[in-house]
């Protein structure tokens, strides 16, 4: 193990607690470490999409342009040991970029990519929702030309057609023991749970590590209604009229069991980013309409060779559509836009809000239902490997991805306010839990996906 310092650990803090100027300090010295050349300048970007992670850009002394991006989070150093998997992809058929330079040790985590003149698809759905002009772009280029919207659809569609072709292609049997290594766990199941501490109890796999330090023990401020979490944890909502049967607490439970990596392994496995969600994808042009645009992935943290197939694109589908418009990264603007009202009858909550998915992310995800799940999971059911039980794995890894990737509670260093926090864990409640009558957006996508032949 290297005994050189953390950097990239301390220039994640060093965001955190406010001083960017030593973070760039920090940031300098581990480029010109990993790549042997002193830099010129660096910026870290503010980044509404990077939770959990930094990048920025980086000139060296040669003249060369870099982007850089790099993980930093609890209980990485001991999960994540293939860091840098950009080959292994392009190799099985996954339009990725490969960095130039890459270092994985522990607390030392960088990836540096030759600086593109593009901007990630993230921002150009954004600017093409809003209405904005293009989206900026780590080159302060912006795009050669706008991007319709017909045009960012056209080119997701053709991705999640590739994408499915390959994860169809990779899929394979594997071991639990193959799955349980995989680092895509970081992203749920570890998120789950607490090292056995001496002397102490052990907390039970649901309610330890980012549910222990986001939201046990706090007191939630929804809408007017003010709630500790030992009540709401228990507490079953109704959201806009629709009935659901599980609580919070049960959902973090229930995942803590059933995501457990040495249970993923009976739907086999795929070869898969994993994280490759609309931030992590470059909008590149090749051309002048969609059929000369790629989306060309970047920053593989998670990619694997045994990765679970019923969470390969559980990540892109949640953060590429159900995060938006504005309510997980934007949560001042929208409590700007939106509205909601939250009651409390004995044990349930009723919850009104006017937040919906917008016409763009509506066609993001019927790509993603005819295009890459629907094939999938036909797939799995054709060869006898679909679990009984696979609506649960895909609805519990879907409520996690809000729910883990940032502090959804009012007031708490994510910026989340009593509306949008309001908005998140509904958002939550109707991944995790079926109604137990009518249906909703989550239960349209799970009936879209149901293989034919599948009760």
């Amino acid at each position: 193990m290297s005994q050189q310092p953390p950097l990239a650990s301390m220039a994640r803090q060093s965001v955190l607690d406010g001083d960017p100027a030593t973070a760039h300090r920090q940031v300098s010295r581990l480029i010109a470490d990993v790549t042997g050349s002193a830099v010129r300048s660096a910026t870290i970007n503010a980044d509404q999409y990077s939770l959990n992670s930094l990048n920025g850009q980086a000139v060296l002394e040669t003249g060369d342009r870099y982007f850089f991006k790099f993980h930093s989070e609890e209980g990485e150093d001991a999960t994540i040991t293939e860091y840098y998997n950009a080959e292994m992809l392009r190799e099985n058929g996954y339009l990725v970029d490969v960095p130039t330079f890459a270092n994985g040790e522990p607390g030392r985590q960088i990836l540096l990519y030759r600086l593109r003149e593009d901007a990630r698809l993230a921002d150009v759905a954004r600017a093409s929702e809003l209405g904005l002009a293009a989206a900026g772009t780590p080159g302060d280029a912006g795009l050669p030309g706008p991007a319709t919207a017909d045009e960012i659809v056209r080119a997701q569609e053709q991705r999640d057609r590739r994408n499915a072709d390959c994860l169809l292609a990779t899929l394979h049997e594997t071991t639990a023991a193959d799955v349980a290594a995989e680092p895509i766990h970081q992203l749920f199941h570890h998120r789950l749970v607490s090292p056995a501490q001496p002397g102490s109890a052990p907390v039970p796999a649901g309610r330890g590590g980012r549910v222990a330090s986001f939201y046990v023990g706090q007191d939630f401020q929804l809408g007017e209604l003010s709630i500790p979490w030992a009540e709401l944890a228990d507490l079953t909502w109704t959201i806009n009229g629709i009935d659901y049967g599980q609580s919070l607490g049960s959902l973090f439970d229930e995942a803590g069991d059933r995501l457990a990596p040495a249970r993923l392994d009976e739907s086999g496995a795929v070869i898969a980013h994993g994280d490759d969600h609309n931030a992590n994808i470059w909008f590149t042009r090749t051309g002048d309409d969609a059929e000369g645009v790629e989306l060309v992935a970047f920053d593989p943290a998670f990619a694997g060779r045994h990765v679970p197939t019923l969470l390969a694109d559980v990540k892109a589908t949640f953060h590429n559509v159900f995060a938006h418009p504005l309510w997980l990264y934007e949560p001042g603007a929208a409590t700007e836009r939106y509205t909601v009202s939250v009651r409390r009858d004995g044990d349930r909550l009723h919850v009104e809000h006017d937040w919906r998915l917008s016409p763009l992310r509506e066609a993001f995800l019927a790509s993603k239902e005819a295009n890459l799940w629907r094939p999938l999971l036909q797939e799995l059911a054709n060869r006898g490997a679909l679990p009984a039980d696979w609506e649960r794995v895909v609805r519990l890894a879907l409520m996690l991805c809000p729910t883990l990737v940032m502090n959804l509670r009012a007031g708490a260093a994510s910026g989340h306010t009593p509306t949008s926090s309001v908005i998140a864990l509904s958002q939550a409640i109707s991944a995790g839990s079926e109604p137990t009558a009518g249906t909703d957006r989550f239960s349209a996508f799970i009936a879209a996906i149901t293989p034919a032949g599948v009760a």
